[in-house]
């Protein structure tokens, strides 16, 4: 009864420690104000993304050849491209492309990288090293490359599912429902994930040892509840400062890969699509290229303030502030 006792105690207390932190983090990041500013940038990207296509008297596809490389005017803000398609409906089109594949890149990553760092970390042994030696070979791939590997591999097989039955084929719709981003999302994460799993992996193995978790396990806990109750938890904020970096990350990638002709599938936009085929007429229309590169800087821009801001906010050595 007593360990018993003495674990509960523990379990309450670590969990005022955890919710404490996070409302100094809170009161922290409030004082950045450039944090503070991307944040609500981003919120406001979000809620373009979502609400914008529906308000646009446009679409993103319809072609108009009588209105093709029109400078910016009142009746299209941004101009439109080679092709008379408005560039502003594009580009609002692609904010919730690119939003999308840096949140759910970021899902996937997680998904991944978080129970296999835990794994790793807690139990070590064979777990650890299988694990952290996969986690080595992928660290040695070029990033880029290795993606670019997998996209040309899945968009192979999809484009074969569409000619099969079963789960290939409906993935194969979705993808093109989705104007070819389940490869995006596949390609990133498989290569997003080494980071977090780092992180969780580094985390678990301190805090195994601590006080509140040999409390946990002297009153008879199983390892299982150990690790999603007391250690877990305590790695949320770091890998939420890692998940708020890797956006940016992996919207800058997306946008290199949609630049090389394997990201998204025309006529779907993306900012680096748009890039790309603005650059053939940089010189003559500069518009065509200045509007999404200049949406796309800022972006990651206030994905990094924000990402900087959070890391800060949640450092220790900075409860003073």
């Amino acid at each position: 009864m007593a360990a018993v006792t003495v674990a509960q105690t523990a379990d309450r207390t670590h969990v005022r420690e955890i919710e404490g932190l996070w409302k100094q983090a809170f009161r922290r990041l409030r004082k950045n104000k450039l944090a503070v500013i991307s944040m609500w940038f981003i919120l406001f990207l979000m809620l373009v993304a979502i609400f914008g296509p529906y308000l646009s008297p446009y679409s993103y596809s319809k072609q108009d050849y009588g209105l093709v490389t029109k400078p910016p005017s009142w009746a299209h803000p941004f101009g439109t491209d080679q092709l008379g398609r408005d560039i502003l409906t594009r580009l609002v089109f692609g904010a919730r492309v690119s939003l999308t594949v840096g949140f759910v890149v970021q899902l996937v990553i997680l998904v991944i990288g978080v129970p296999l760092g835990a794994i790793a970390g807690y139990f070590g042994g064979a777990w650890d090293m299988i694990i952290m030696r996969v986690v080595d070979v992928l660290y040695a791939l070029p990033n880029l490359l290795f993606v670019v590997v997998i996209m040309t591999f899945l968009r192979g097989q999809l484009a074969l599912g569409q000619e099969q039955t079963g789960f290939l084929a409906a993935l194969a719709r979705f993808d093109a429902q989705t104007g070819g981003l389940i490869g995006v999302y596949i390609g990133l994460g498989l290569i997003g994930w080494l980071t977090v799993a780092r992180i969780v992996r580094a985390g678990s193995m301190s805090l195994k040892e601590r006080e509140f978790v040999e409390a946990a396990r002297s009153a008879g806990a199983e390892d299982r509840r150990i690790l999603l109750k007391h250690v877990l938890p305590n790695t949320l904020a770091p890998v939420v400062v890692a998940s708020t970096l890797g956006i940016p990350g992996a919207i800058l990638y997306e946008a290199g890969i949609s630049f090389l002709g394997l990201g998204v599938i025309p006529p779907m936009p993306s900012w680096g699509l748009m890039i790309a085929e603005a650059i053939p007429n940089m010189r003559a229309y500069p518009y065509m290229l200045v509007f999404p590169a200049v949406t796309l800087s800022l972006t990651v821009l206030a994905f990094n303030f924000l990402g900087d801001g959070l890391r800060d906010a949640v450092d220790p050595w900075m409860k003073r502030g």
